[in-house]
């Protein structure tokens, strides 16, 4: 078991969690292939002028527009050093399945805006938090890049949710969040407060053979994985010393408990740093 847990943390550090962005390398501009995605106000852009956009922001991705120019920046040599995907094709899978044309999707940990541009030219509203102000700022400029106005919120999972700000949707877009919080049990609990219809949920889970602790919520005991987290300062990162990966059979029990009467599991994988699921939640 410790094997286990040494593999998944050399796997997440070498993934850039705990990275240092090589700042020397050399980025181009121009050159890259291009799928022929348009970028209506990078489009307008000058050479200089993109250069410099791209500059201004700490970006850790980038797409590409139909000119075959960056937009952005990789993390690293080996993170998000390739273009971003638009649209994702598990939103485009959602949309088949929940047509979003009338709904307002809330987005959970934008990053730099990449999902929320997908969802935002699909549903009547988008809401997308993110517990780092400089991820908000990347969003809200990718997103106008686009022509694109979503509500963008500084929005701290791991704390109680602003009294004052109405998260309230159709539809939770939550992937890649879960398995970076210390409480995801809570934060489930909270979040289908806010979800009327239905929640994509795309999360690690806990490796069959790791060795578990367990911690209480509402007196119900949860068996979890242990892993380190880097903390604010890592854009990839939850905010926290700690995560916490959930059983897959609990996580499943747990949507039901709290009104997702129908649980579909869309796609189960093995990735580098653990086993990792996709599932569709609906009332």
């Amino acid at each position: 078991m410790g094997i286990i847990r040494r593999g998944l943390e050399k796997g997440i550090n070498a993934l850039g969690y705990r990275a240092i962005r090589n700042n020397n390398a050399v980025i181009p501009l121009k050159g890259y292939s291009t799928s022929g995605l348009r970028i209506p106000n990078i489009e307008r852009l000058s050479d200089a002028d993109l250069t410099l956009l791209n500059e201004l922001l700490p970006w850790s991705s980038f797409l590409v527009d139909s000119q075959g120019r960056r937009f952005g920046k990789p993390f690293s040599e080996k993170k998000r050093n390739i273009p971003e995907t638009l649209p994702d094709p598990r939103i485009l899978d959602l949309n088949r399945k929940i047509p979003l044309a009338d709904l307002t999707v809330m987005e959970v940990g934008c990053f730099e805006g990449n999902h929320t541009v997908s969802l935002a030219q699909l549903a009547a509203r988008v809401i997308a938090v993110d517990s780092r102000i400089e991820h908000v700022v990347k969003t809200l400029v990718r997103c106008a890049m686009f022509d694109l106005k979503p509500d963008v919120y500084c929005v701290d999972l791991e704390r109680d949710l602003p009294p004052d700000l109405d998260l309230s949707c159709d539809v939770l877009h939550h992937v890649g969040v879960l398995y970076h919080l210390t409480d995801p049990v809570r934060h489930l609990m909270v979040m289908s407060g806010l979800t009327r219809k239905a929640l994509l949920l795309d999360t690690h889970i806990a490796p069959s053979t790791a060795e578990m602790k367990s911690y209480s919520v509402n007196g119900k005991s949860y068996d979890y994985f242990r892993l380190p987290e880097a903390g604010a300062a890592a854009p990839f990162a939850g905010m926290l010393d700690h995560a916490k990966w959930l059983r897959q059979d609990q996580l499943l029990t747990l949507l039901e408990e709290i009104g997702f009467r129908k649980v579909e599991i869309v796609e189960e994988r093995q990735e580098r740093n653990g086993p990792r699921i996709q599932l569709l939640a609906t009332r």
